[in-house]
């Protein structure tokens, strides 16, 4: 395969953001999946959040499982933190890496295949412990790198390729976060840059587990007639409950959002969501009623997209452990080792 790279030199005229950098800064190397993945759109996705949000790419730590969408990382944020680990275990090496340095923004991206099968375990105890990540999981319900064998997110009765019908039922990553405690829950589609993009910035912002699930359709497997993860089927089938717009607490709020068709809600760190609602009883921070309302709308082979739920008052691992506010990879050996004294000390509180 011939390794095409892309140009060092940029064109002068390209907008820069507030810290100096063009968009083309966010980017990384040249994709190599097929063209027209679902899964290049959110790369680009994530690259216009950063950019927009001003981001300094050294303070990003992107880390990822096997498959095509652990992939992916290397197609974004090329001059930031990188770790691609093995399969299903992306969400362990993240919880240690947030807890010895607590100053990095923490970007994990999975598949459908890294974290709804072999690293569904590692995926409940993330979500339940509150570790401060954005957790994006690329959805195409299909094995795109061993030639598109169902996933274990693949809907009962989709078909696949080779015309084979799925009979096993469905694992709702979705549910499986709300249930499990995450504090931050959107879903969205590859192909809908306009959602996607504010609900990534918004996800960055939370403080606490933040989960969002991207149906991202695999033009080489799943997008055909029968699948509930083509582009087609999304588009036909897609509820959005919200339409998104993310305001940093700098910026002035517009008078372009009449009242009583807006909800506010203000995260525990100060940052703004504003929602503007398309059914009038839908309520985000209704942990409850959102996860009745997805299941009655998954009911009527509705796919539910935009923000789902968040919690505005939610705390991270860091809280949890009370952890020092110092990031442990700066401790030296006298701060770990601190003597027989303080040990005595310890020893003697817990008798």
């Amino acid at each position: 395969m011939t390794y095409i790279a892309k140009p060092s030199l940029h064109h002068p005229d390209l907008p820069k953001n507030a810290v100096g950098h063009t968009r083309r800064d966010y980017e990384g190397k040249i994709s190599t999946l097929c063209a027209g993945c679902g899964h290049d759109s959110i790369s680009a996705s994530i690259i216009q959040a950063c950019w927009e949000m001003n981001i300094q790419p050294h303070r990003v730590a992107k880390l990822s499982g096997i498959g095509c969408s652990s992939k992916t990382p290397d197609y974004f944020l090329g001059n930031s933190h990188g770790f691609n680990s093995v399969h299903g275990r992306m969400p362990s090496v993240l919880t240690g890496a947030n807890l010895a340095n607590r100053e990095l923004l923490y970007m994990g991206v999975s598949g459908d295949g890294d974290s709804a099968s072999i690293g569904l375990g590692q995926f409940a105890h993330c979500m339940r412990r509150g570790v401060n990540m954005v957790y994006i999981v690329e959805n195409n319900g299909v094995y795109g790198l061993t030639k598109g064998q169902f996933s274990a997110t693949a809907d009962k009765g989709s078909k696949s390729k080779r015309g084979i019908i799925n009979s096993e039922e469905p694992i709702d990553m979705v549910g499986l976060a709300l249930q499990l405690g995450a504090s931050f829950v959107g879903r969205s589609f590859s192909g809908d840059k306009a959602q996607l993009v504010p609900l990534i910035k918004a996800a960055i912002e939370h403080k606490g587990a933040a989960f969002i699930d991207v149906v991202s359709p695999c033009v080489a497997f799943n997008n055909h007639p029968g699948s509930t993860k083509s582009y087609d089927y999304v588009r036909e089938h897609n509820e959005a409950v919200n339409r998104l717009d993310f305001i940093t607490e700098r910026e002035e709020i517009t008078a372009d959002y009449a009242p009583g068709t807006v909800t506010t809600v203000k995260q525990h760190d100060g940052s703004i969501l504003r929602l503007r609602k398309l059914a009038e009883d839908y309520d985000a921070t209704d942990r409850i009623k959102v996860m009745n309302y997805l299941q009655e709308r998954a009911a009527e082979g509705e796919v539910v997209t935009g923000l789902l739920y968040v919690n505005p008052d939610s705390q991270d691992l860091h809280e949890h452990m009370e952890t020092t506010s110092a990031p442990l990879n700066t401790f030296g050996a006298r701060d770990l080792c601190p003597g027989n004294v303080m040990l005595e000390k310890i020893n003697a509180s817990m008798r």
